[in-house]
């Protein structure tokens, strides 16, 4: 014997069939971590990430995988970097323990390959005043040199 067709379990099975479709095709399309930030492969990680919001006197920073070298321009201001590896006076790698004089520039570590800036007195950007901020890190193979440097621009918000 053949059951009557009932419109409301229809509606309401349709209904659960749109709702599981879009819940799955969100999940699918979905992006976070890396994917939404749209990092190079060679950027290991970086803090403030695009669309961060910082406090004013907030470190910048970028982790690169191996093998790479960088400088950095803030809001346009071109940021001289300096090697952790001359900050002594004669070249030496310092004695454990012993006082380094940090300039206010973005201070590259080789052995890390990592780029980092803090705005403070006398470095060309002493705060990062409230709003949005345009960072751009320039990066290279150091084996290619900079002629082949290519950039990463994004944005984030000091408070």
């Amino acid at each position: 014997m053949k059951r009557p067709f009932n419109k409301e379990t229809l509606i309401v099975s349709v209904g659960v069939g749109i709702g599981l479709f879009a819940i799955i095709t969100g999940f699918n399309s979905g992006a976070t971590g890396r994917d939404a930030q749209r990092l190079p492969d060679v950027i290991e990680r970086m803090s403030p990430g695009p669309g961060d919001q910082v406090l004013q006197q907030s470190q910048i920073f970028v982790d690169f995988i191996d093998g790479y070298n960088a400088s950095l321009t803030i809001d346009g201001v071109a940021i001289a970097t300096t090697r952790l590896d001359e900050l002594s006076a004669n070249g030496a790698t310092p004695k454990p323990g012993a006082q380094v004089e940090i300039p206010p520039t973005a201070i590259y570590d080789p052995g890390n390959y990592t780029i980092s800036f803090l705005p403070q007195d006398g470095a060309p950007i002493e705060t990062l005043t409230q709003g949005t901020h345009t960072a751009t890190v320039t990066y290279w193979s150091i084996t290619e040199g900079p002629e082949k440097a290519r950039l990463f621009t994004w944005e984030f918000d000091a408070n």
